[in-house]
């Protein structure tokens, strides 16, 4: 309920300018305002305030992991001994620098995390040194990624 609380207090300009900065976040805001038909100090107060409201979270550059010599992608399937362990589980495998996102699931898999490594000696070091040596998980399944074909934000409209 309370995200569509939030959504109603976006309004169309605000989604047109969520639109263009999430294809570019580097766009200067003159162009955006452009396009938008608005002052570039209205972009600016509407985009501080979508920041303020947790709609914008975060800012940075996209890194390709293989530039900087992650070329194995994977997905690991994290089997909990107890459901109740997540919390204390996911505490330690945030201590995992290769791993890049962490999801709390239904299904087969109590939890599920993407986990970047340079090859699959280190990745085999990532799931026997440290992921399979946390208390409370009882095993694992693991997924390489061959290739991602696209990522994407979610739809605006």
């Amino acid at each position: 309920m309370k995200e569509m609380a939030l959504r109603n207090q976006l309004d169309e300009i605000d989604l047109h300018i969520l639109d263009i900065i999430t294809k570019n976040a580097r766009i200067p805001f003159k162009d955006v305002a452009t396009d938008c038909g608005i002052s570039r100090a209205a972009v600016h107060q509407r985009v501080n305030r979508m920041i303020d409201l947790g709609v914008i979270t975060g800012s940075g550059y996209s890194i390709d992991p293989k530039k900087i010599d992650y070329r194995t992608c994977t997905y690991i399937g994290v089997f909990l001994e107890k459901g109740s362990l997540f919390h204390d589980v996911a505490k330690h495998l945030s201590e995992i620098k290769e791993i890049v996102e962490c999801h709390y699931t239904t299904g087969q898999y109590a939890i599920f995390v993407k986990v970047y490594a340079r090859d699959n000696e280190h990745l085999k070091e990532i799931l026997s040194e440290k992921i399979q040596k946390i208390p409370g998980i009882s095993s694992t399944e693991t997924f390489i990624s061959l290739e991602e074909t696209f990522k994407r934000e979610v739809p605006i409209y």
